[in-house]
């Protein structure tokens, strides 16, 4: 049988926990599709992965990763592909695994299932030379990506859509604050808040990161290394605060995010880099009659729909760097010292 090379985490710790192993080409099974894997995109699950997350049990040892581009290699038998797609064709990964029959499923919100997985956290991912997924998991490549930027979009564009479109229902003429505005997630909130007609604000950490993000449509940004993000959003909304907050970031930020709520604003959250534990006062929630929603991926339809816009030139994929998969260490490295200017991703 031929082998592969492939990112396993075998045991929680350090960037010597990701180790490169040999494991025979899989074999795709009825219903599934073998997807010669030519990037891999991380993100900050990669890290929780590897490092571990107290309370929650990950399934180790774990091929690690959500994101990937490559081409259709094989089907199983009986696999049909939808959009007209055929061995050798380039796709991009889906990064969420469902049943496909449940009652969530069949309403469009797959996310919401009760089997449901994400790659790389919950059952193996994408980096690897090959893997094989259900047919559902694979859509067209949009012509204008490279293949390195096709990995970088997936898991973060899915994210902030479903947190800003689904969840907090942002509209065209609110302002929204979007924290981490250079991050894979901040930098798609962003541009769908754009998209949206929302006037959008972002943070980003020091000037060239600024400048970036005023680049990819935000009206406003913040340094928050140099000034109160607080401060900053009452002095532009003329006090009146913002209608959305789009929130990752978690203990450094999430008390500054309610006060910088308008009258019915809605915070949105999808996770916590800086640590989940945060003070609330319930008093300023039924005051100000603020939301605050919880949000994780979003549906197969609606990142179907946002590769469309990828098509039609209306989003972009922020790619910092592609590095040679045997410097996954690097990469993790760069991630969570925050030096990356955009998504970073490892080539196959």
């Amino acid at each position: 049988m031929a082998s592969m090379c492939c990112i396993v985490v075998r045991e929680h710790g350090g960037y010597d926990r990701l180790a490169l192993e040999q494991r025979e080409v899989p074999t795709p099974a009825p219903g599934e599709v073998r997807v010669k894997v030519g990037a891999i995109g991380l993100n900050h699950l990669d890290t929780w992965v590897r490092r571990g997350v107290p309370g929650h049990t990950f399934p180790l040892p774990l091929v690690t990763s959500s994101d990937a581009s490559g081409v259709v290699d094989a089907l199983g038998t009986g696999t049909r592909l939808a959009d007209g797609l055929r061995e050798g064709d380039p796709v991009v990964v889906l990064p969420g695994v469902s049943c496909g029959v449940c009652e969530a499923c069949q309403s469009g919100l797959d996310h919401l299932c009760r089997n449901y997985h994400i790659l790389g956290e919950s059952c193996d991912g994408t980096a690897a030379e090959y893997v094989c997924l259900p047919a559902a998991n694979v859509a067209p490549r949009p012509a204008s990506l490279s293949e390195p930027e096709a990995a970088a979009i997936a898991l973060v564009f899915q994210t902030a859509w479903n947190m800003l479109v689904r969840r907090a229902e942002l509209r065209a003429g609110e302002t929204v604050l979007v924290h981490a505005g250079l991050s894979g997630v901040g930098g798609a909130a962003v541009q769908i808040a754009n998209a949206l007609g929302a006037q959008v604000i972002a943070t980003a950490g020091g000037a060239e990161k600024c400048t970036r993000v005023e680049r990819l449509g935000a009206h406003h940004v913040i340094d928050y290394q140099s000034k109160d993000f607080v401060k900053e959003v009452r002095s532009i909304t003329g006090k009146a605060g913002v209608d959305v907050v789009f929130e990752h970031v978690g203990e450094a930020t999430f008390g500054g995010s309610l006060k910088c709520l308008a009258r019915c604003g809605r915070v949105v959250t999808c996770g916590a880099t800086t640590g989940g534990d945060v003070k609330l006062s319930l008093h300023a929630v039924f005051f100000k009659s603020l939301s605050i929603l919880g949000s994780t991926m979003g549906s197969k339809g609606d990142l179907r729909r946002i590769l469309r816009m990828f098509e039609q030139g209306r989003f972009r994929a922020v790619l910092d760097r592609a590095l040679p998969m045997t410097d996954v260490q690097e990469a993790h490295r760069l991630l969570e010292a925050r030096e990356a200017l955009g998504k970073i991703v490892l080539t196959v």
